[in-house]
């Protein structure tokens, strides 16, 4: 499986890391993976939300210095 691609989405705030990263996945094929780069407090809410939502599974998260980083695999959906 190729190396997920990372989704700089730092300095945003909610709802923009959700609407970019819902555009951006749209553009995947099913089974791929990506990385969300957040710095949004409330992204550790809105990301996990959004994929249980749109049929997305999130593979992990993790805390980083200023942020999060959000493992979505890309639903059928």
């Amino acid at each position: 499986m190729p190396r997920p691609a990372t989704y700089d989405l730092k300095g945003l705030n909610c709802p923009l890391p959700v609407l970019k990263a819902r555009k951006r996945l749209a553009a995947m094929r099913p089974g791929s993976r990506l990385w969300l780069e957040t710095t949004d407090p409330l992204a550790v809410i809105d990301i996990p939300a959004f994929c249980a939502d749109a049929g997305h599974q999130l593979i992990e998260t993790a805390a980083v210095a200023g942020g999060h980083r959000f493992l979505v695999e890309r639903g059928v959906a």
